[in-house]
């Protein structure tokens, strides 16, 4: 299983948002590109960069913000596998242009220029189950067979991209863990998850609210061990990505659970 590490050139994200924001509130390319180094350095396989808070209740960002915050540290991370989180057919196309090799749409598509941009690049883009927006999506979580309907609604959205030109090789699904999902229903579709890996998968659970609930633990920072029982749990079930914050300890867990499983 391969890892995408998280980098958010944000001041709002849940877990780490600031993290390379200088005081005054200004990126810090040169701070984004050492966290991202030292990420690929520690084990992962792709670096994700995201420009726009997809928390609950995280404001709207325009494109031009959006692509205020990434495009300078795509092109500064040249040479290193680059994905960008972005929705935006046109954040899409210019951050392909300047070197990035995937995107990762956590609107799975809405936007029908993403999609004719991710085919004409030829590159992976994973396509993520979600509802409403970061205002809305907490009112949305109601499903009378979660598993059966957020896979249906993947499906969907798999087949429209490929109409699109985007070759079926490329496309990486996503259940979209705490979006529009209540705990229960994040821990419903990881124990799905085996039955579902026929198309690469990535799982995107680190740090999320549904670990507090289940835990006790209030901050994200204190939700390791529940981030790496998901990302073993999904790496047993087939999954293809995760996507974590925290990229050593999560390659230290999967690396001995690998030689667990081998014995």
């Amino acid at each position: 299983m391969q890892i995408l590490g998280i980098l958010n050139v944000t001041p709002d994200s849940f877990s780490d948002g600031g993290r390379v924001m200088r005081a005054d509130g200004v990126l810090d390319v040169a701070a984004a590109v050492a966290y991202a180094e030292r990420m690929i350095a520690e084990g992962a396989d792709a670096i994700d960069v995201g420009g726009v808070s997809t928390r609950p209740g995280a404001d709207p960002v325009d494109e031009v913000e959006e692509l205020r915050r990434v495009l300078p540290v795509v092109g500064a991370l040249q040479g290193l596998p680059v994905w960008v989180d972005t929705a935006r057919g046109r954040v899409a196309e210019a951050v392909l242009n300047a070197g990035a090799c995937g995107i990762n749409d956590q609107r799975a598509g809405d936007d029908p220029l993403l999609l004719a941009v991710v085919a004409a690049a030829g590159c992976s883009c994973v396509l993520m189950h979600n509802r409403g927006t970061p205002q809305t999506m907490g009112t949305l979580a109601a499903y009378d067979d979660v598993c059966g309907e957020v896979w249906a609604e993947l499906a969907q959205v798999a087949a429209r991209a490929c109409a699109a030109g985007v070759g079926v090789d490329r496309v990486i699904l996503d259940p979209g863990i705490g979006f529009a999902k209540t705990a229960s229903q994040s821990v419903a579709l990881l124990r799905d998850l085996p039955r579902r890996t026929g198309v690469p998968v990535l799982i995107g659970a680190s740090r999320k609210s549904f670990l507090g609930v289940l835990t006790g633990r209030a901050s994200p920072s204190e939700r390791l061990p529940g981030s790496l029982a998901v990302a073993i749990h999904a790496w047993r079930a087939g999954a293809a990505w995760v996507r974590v914050h925290d990229v050593r300890a999560t390659r230290d867990a999967l690396t001995v659970a690998a030689a667990m499983e081998a014995g």
